[in-house]
């Protein structure tokens, strides 16, 4: 026994001198620990990539080595192998679909262990061709729906699917009537029309990493028999399974498309719970992006037309992969102790746990026993040491978790830890002196002072961990002490020496206080201490330290004087209530008083928020009752917002004001048929709280409309029709599912009303049609709105007129009057009212030159029941014929008898010329050379004079029938701008332009500037000398 003793201790002695020559060495050897492992991997058939990679890398020291398996069987790596390694990579080169296909997993190895990596699969794509036969032809009656069948060729992994029609590429839309199932390839056409004859081919597209190969079959031919304009209820032909499953976090889609005419709408709904925000709906598609288990349920498809509906249901089940809740991680351990490891994963199934120990199935044995996820090690020994993983896995995939194990033997060991050198004591106080040697296992510890072992007493304890405790400390405690730790593979010591200092005491507590929220306070401390250490002080609040840095300003230290550690709290908050501690310490000890600081301010948020009894119009609401902080709760507020508005509104509730005790109300005039969020508000004397989270979202029953549809109105449209036409009614008062209208119209003056039901909440006219009706006859209209609950209330009666014709009668006595040589004036007598058979918009003057058609003609609008108008842009000395016409929505009606004018010559070109003045006193003269017409211009009657003091003042028209003007001037005078131009029945001709300056004397100077453009024309009667307007701008 004795040498077999002798034996072990040894192998351990080697064991602790290879550990500790190790943790002194540079790098620390470790198993290893993987840093890329392979991924699934898709291989394209036929690709011209010659190798597939399958990455590896383990970080591990020593390095790793590397092996790899095939569904379980070790490969093996021979010269001529297709099989080789690259570092821990494993390159196959020209893989083939029958040979390597399967699951491939990667191991590491090294002098400390061994790990599996997680497997991965290598699996090849291929598509292959459509069938070579020819597919039937189609015949179906126009106006009913048909589906074509793919009938995709083999392949992997899935396609993506298009139609042709007759030829490539030209590819089918989905627009609503069509529909292409991304499940089975399928074509569907909900209705049938003309433009859907032709060849139609199935395209399928696969899409492999950055390959993509696409197929189509052969063609099949859609004929039409006769239309078939009977309308018909939907039926549902494209249907989403019974059981969906789905992974957490994956897209979900469903798809659901129907037959029928018109063309039925898609609708989409969860049947026990409310609407994901992660819904992405485009009619016949329902996608819920990364969905999670609580999109979990039963959700239908509704289709409707005008002539009905048609539902189908299904569940949504949702799985989980793995996932790890709580994994291992490294851990050293001491030879002969306990070890407990604990593995737990999530997931759906519920995964079960497997554990490996170097890469090889671990079970129950021994000192180890294995239960699910819990590894267990009873009394510790060297060759436990290794690599060890927990495996978790479901039908969905495969998790692992490693860590090393390292079991230590040591002997103890003080160069990490060792005794503090001084240890200083405060008097009266207590002192705690640790021994923490490295040791393994567990070292027995005695402590001495000097040459005295110390046992516990009343004022010495040695706890189980060696840590040596002195209480009630006195100046006959300082020495030297010394904790000697020893166990089977050694002893070792260390010694440090205790100095006693006074004490530290708090001599001005902090008191206890009450403030608002808002208000400002300052908490009081001061302390004595030992003279020969510095003194710090620290505050806490319920115990966490408060850190002024982080405190946004709330706190500060009042004064900068060591003995006085005073707590500054400005504009408190509710957070800043609590117990607050003032500890004033020293490197040997320190003292503690606490103060409490109630803060008072509005309650905090109500919780629990649960919606009950829901009604159409109300619904129960009850709650628990949040924090008063420390001011009596005087009454409840309810808000509620809907998916229409993210605004929170206060509501109407039952009591009217809901008192601070209560916790439940009732809430009223809500809008059926709608989606709610709920929360509560709680207020005191302090003011309005916090509100509590939302309740979750509710919607309240359906009920019948409860208002008439507005904005009724109508008219226009094609002969013997009658349009009427109103507001769509909003969500917020549509109450029920199934929306839609009731027009009710008669003839004024007739008894029986008619009836129509419009489908569509979006339904915004209704247009009758029917032989007999009259021009711009007027009827009565009413209309009500209703829903799957019933109808709702009618709208007041208003007149609509049906369609107008155009006007029958034509104005008479037209007399057109040339104004100037490019205008005339234009009157007539008007149509009479009772000739109209519509509303008179106004009237239509059409102007033509003499020898031209009527049908070239200019045309003139005027709007209303004016009588006149004046016409503009026409061509000097023209004959022109000119008539009218009244016009409404209809159109122009008949024209008048046409009457004859002719426009006037143009007036004169040439400007005025040789422009000269005089001043005298208070007048200037100006003078020019009269302007003589030419044969093809109008006569001369007068000229206009523009004349303004400087380029900042306003101008004056003045008019002379000469070729002379006197013009009164100020005494400042000393410059002007002056045009002038001659005017006449063609209208005024092209000014002069000059800057008259005053000079000593009698001044004359002429500027000929008679070819710039003229401004705005300015029309005026005068009978001398008149200033007439202003100017906006002047050319000069």
């Amino acid at each position: 026994m004795g040498g077999t003793a002798g034996f072990i201790h040894a192998s351990l002695a080697v064991g602790t001198f290879l550990v500790w020559c190790q943790a002194q060495s540079g790098m620390r050897s470790y198993g290893p620990v993987f840093e890329e492992q392979p991924s699934h991997t898709l291989f394209p058939e036929g690709s011209a990539e010659e190798k597939v990679t399958l990455a590896c890398r383990a970080r591990a020291n020593p390095p790793a080595t590397y092996r790899w398996k095939m569904n379980g069987t070790e490969l093996k790596m021979e010269p001529d192998s297709r099989y080789r390694l690259v570092a821990g990579d494993l390159v196959i080169s020209n893989p083939v679909k029958a040979k390597d296909s399967g699951s491939y997993q990667c191991v590491a190895s090294n002098s400390r262990g061994t790990v599996v990596s997680r497997e991965a699969s290598l699996r090849f794509g291929f598509l292959q061709e459509f069938s070579a036969e020819e597919r039937d032809p189609v015949k179906i009656t126009e106006g009913w729906g048909v589906m074509f069948t793919c009938s995709p060729p083999p392949h992997y992994p899935g396609l993506s699917y298009r139609w042709l029609l007759n030829e490539f590429p030209n590819f089918i839309p989905a627009d609503g009537r069509r529909f292409i199932s991304q499940t089975t390839g399928n074509l569907y056409i909900a209705k049938t029309e003309a433009s859907d004859l032709g060849n139609y081919s199935c395209f399928a597209t696969s899409h492999i990493d950055f390959i993509t190969k696409s197929v189509f079959s052969k063609f099949s031919r859609l004929s039409l028999a006769a239309e078939d304009a009977r309308q018909f209820p939907p039926s549902i032909k494209a249907r989403f399974p019974a059981d969906t499953y789905a992974l957490a976090g994956q897209v979900v889609t469903l798809e659901c498309f129907a037959f029928g005419n018109p063309v039925p709408r898609i609708k989409w709904r969860k049947l026990d719970g409310p609407q994901s925000s992660k819904w992405i709906g485009s009619e016949p598609l329902l996608q819920i992006q990364h969905a999670g288990f609580e999109d979990e349920g039963t959700y239908e498809c509704e289709a409707e037309n005008a002539k009905g509906r048609d539902t189908h249901q299904g569940r949504i089940i949702i799985h989980a992969q793995p996932e790890w809740l709580d994994v291992i991680s490294d851990t050293e351990a001491d030879i002969g102790s306990d070890l407990r490891w604990s593995c737990v994963a999530s997931g759906k199934p519920r995964p079960t746990v497997r554990w490996l120990r170097d890469g090889q199935p671990l079970m129950s044995q021994n000192r180890i026993e294995v239960s699910g996820g819990e590894l267990r090690f009873s009394k510790l020994v060297l060759e436990d040491s290794g690599m060890y993983q927990c495996v978790a896995e479901n039908k969905h995939g495969t998790v692992y978790a490693s860590a090393e194990l390292t079991v230590q033997a040591l002997a103890p060991d003080f160069r990490l830890s060792p005794v503090k050198r001084l240890i200083p004591a405060a008097r009266s106080g207590k002192v705690i002196i640790p021994c923490q040697p490295r040791a393994a296992p567990k070292a027995t510890v005695l402590w001495t002072k000097g040459t005295e072992l110390l046992v516990n007493s009343s004022r010495v304890m040695i706890t189980a961990d060696g840590t040596l405790i002195l209480q009630n400390i006195s100046k006959s405690d300082e020495g030297k002490y010394t904790c000697f730790a020893e166990n089977f593979m050694g002893k070792a010591n260390s010694t440090g020496i205790l100095s006693v200092r006074d004490a530290t005491k708090i001599t001005l507590a902090p008191s206890s206080a009450d403030i608002n929220v808002g208000e400002n306070l300052t908490l009081q401390c001061h302390a004595s201490h030992d003279p020969t250490m510095d003194l710090t002080f620290t505050w806490s609040l319920d115990d966490f330290p408060i850190d002024f840095d982080k405190s946004e300003g709330h706190y500060r230290r009042a004064s900068a004087k060591e003995a006085i550690g005073d707590l500054s709290i400005s504009n408190a908050q509710l957070r800043h209530s609590g117990r607050y501690t003032c500890t004033a310490q020293t490197v040997v000890d320190s003292a503690s008083e606490s103060a409490t600081l109630t803060v008072r301010g509005p309650p905090g948020p109500p919780g629990g928020v649960v919606v009950r009894d829901i009604g159409d119009t109300s619904v129960q609401l009850s709650w628990s009752r949040g924090f008063d902080n420390h001011s009596p709760i005087a009454r409840y507020l309810i808000e509620a917002r809907t998916l229409l508005s993210s605004q929170w509104k206060q509501m109407r509730t039952n009591p009217v004001n809901i008192e601070g005790n209560a916790e439940t109300a009732q809430v009223v005039n809500l809008i059926p048929w709608m989606d709610y969020e709920f929360r509560v508000l709680a207020s005191n004397i302090l003011g309005i709280g916090e509100p509590s989270l939302p309740s979750s979202k509710i919607r309240t029953k359906e009920a019948a409309p409860t208002v008439a549809p507005s904005g009724l109105g109508g008219g226009g449209g094609a002969p013997n029709e009658l349009i009427i036409t109103w507001t769509p009614t909003l969500r917020d008062y549509q109450n029920g599912d199934g929306f839609g209208y009731i027009v009710s119209f008669r003839r004024k003056g007739s008894q029986a009303w008619l009836r129509a039901r419009v489908p569509h909440a979006e339904s915004l006219q209704f247009v009758y049609r029917n032989e007999s009706i009259a021009p711009y006859t007027p009827f009565e209209v009413k209309i009500k709105a209703y829903n799957r609950k019933g109808e709702g209330p009618e709208s007041l009666t208003a007149i609509v007129y049906s369609a107008e014709e155009e006007p029958k009668a034509a104005p008479y006595r037209v007399i057109a009057k040339s104004v100037l040589s490019s205008e005339m004036d234009v009157s007539w007598e008007p149509v009479e009212q009772g000739e109209m058979t519509g509303v008179l918009l106004g009237y239509e003057i059409r102007y033509w030159k003499d020898g031209d058609k009527e049908e070239a003609a200019d045309r003139v609008r005027t709007a209303g029941l004016v009588t006149s108008a004046h016409v503009t842009g026409l061509n000097p000395n023209t004959d022109y014929h000119v008539s009218v016409r009244a016009y409404n929505r209809a159109g122009t009606g008949p024209p008048s008898p046409a009457t004859n004018v002719t426009t006037t010559r143009p007036p004169p070109k040439r400007p005025p010329g040789n422009i000269s003045w005089t001043f005298s006193g208070s007048t200037v003269s100006i003078k020019w050379d009269p302007v003589v017409a030419k044969a093809d211009e109008s006569v001369v009657t007068g000229y206009k004079m523009l004349y303004r003091q400087d380029s900042h003042s306003a101008p004056t028209l003045y008019l002379a029938s000469k070729s002379q003007i006197d013009i009164p001037i100020p005494e400042d005078f000393t410059h002007a701008f002056v045009q002038i131009r001659v005017t006449g029945p063609g209208g005024d001709g092209t000014p002069a332009e000059v800057h008259i300056l005053r000079n000593s004397g009698t001044s004359m100077m002429v500027e000929d500037s008679g070819m710039r453009p003229a401004p705005h024309a300015v029309a005026i009667a005068t009978h001398s000398l008149l200033m007439v307007a202003l100017i906006s701008s002047l050319e000069l």
